[in-house]
């Protein structure tokens, strides 16, 4: 029998409007958001080992140069706009990662792309909102790293690239975004024909076999069908570059996939156990 070798997997996952799983919603039918949230609930125990840690690069951060949470405590950020009060006072007290951060920062600078520590940012609600449901406890310590203001899509891979090796060390690594993001058109019956010929493509090519052709087409995504209705700005889209980077040797599939206010939003994982 061979040896099973271990390495987290990296998940690329929708967050939701807001803070959607935590309110009545009111823009649809009420349990628009309900089986994401299921599924989110779901997610942890489909892994094999508890994460040490969990990196995080979400849609709702882009800087300069790459930035890494380095707080012990990071505050969490409320950055949704018109929502039920209550919903601003959501908590979740995970620990940072300081020592894990100043390591990204080296890892980075060593692949020649500029990093840089941000002590004192917090958690925006694409990390806390569906964390909350995947980790309640919020026991695993998370930290956050931006994406680069100009979404180049090469730039996002090598990041991942970068990150890894961090995988075999029992560090989660998850981009957070929406597959579909064109927030005029959700809602819109006309958006579902556009949102589901992109969720083609994109499934198709997480799920190829050829991962060096996987990698081109990512690259390019901006070309696929519908890609600049799904996306008409790349930043809920990046993240699952930066997953796919840290995998570019293992083969990636669809986890989730859910039709929510007329668009077909899904989830994907690249990489998990292997065999020696």
């Amino acid at each position: 029998m061979p040896d099973l070798i271990h390495s987290q997997p990296a998940w690329f996952i929708p967050h939701g409007g807001g803070p959607c799983f935590f309110m009545d919603w009111s823009m649809g039918p009420a349990d628009t958001w309900d089986r994401m949230a299921v599924w989110l609930r779901g997610l942890a125990a489909t892994l094999v080992v508890k994460p040490k840690a969990i990196v995080v690069i979400s849609g709702h951060w882009e800087e300069k140069v790459f930035a890494v949470t380095g707080g012990a405590s990071p505050p969490l950020l409320y950055d949704y706009y018109g929502f039920p009060e209550h919903t601003y006072q959501l908590t979740y007290p995970a620990p940072g990662a300081p020592a894990l951060a100043d390591k990204i920062v080296k890892l980075l600078i060593v692949a020649g792309l500029p990093a840089r520590l941000d002590c004192e940012r917090g958690f925006d609600h694409g990390v806390f909102v569906p964390f909350k449901l995947i980790f309640p406890a919020a026991d695993i310590p998370v930290l956050q790293i931006s994406l680069q203001q100009n979404l180049d899509p090469d730039l996002h891979l090598q990041l991942g690239r970068a990150l890894a090796s961090l995988r075999q060390e029992d560090v989660l690594i998850v981009g957070s975004g929406m597959s579909y993001h064109n927030m005029r058109r959700f809602g819109q019956s006309q958006a579902t024909g556009d949102s589901v010929l992109f969720d083609h493509w994109l499934t198709l090519t997480v799920e190829q076999q050829d991962l060096a052709q996987r990698t081109r087409d990512l690259q390019n995504w901006a070309q696929a069908p519908a890609a600049m209705s799904a996306h008409p700005r790349a930043e809920h889209f990046i993240p699952l570059l930066v997953a796919a980077g840290s995998a570019t040797a293992e083969t990636g599939h669809r986890i989730f996939t859910d039709q929510v206010m007329c668009v077909q939003v899904s989830a994907f994982q690249f990489g998990a156990v292997t065999q020696a």
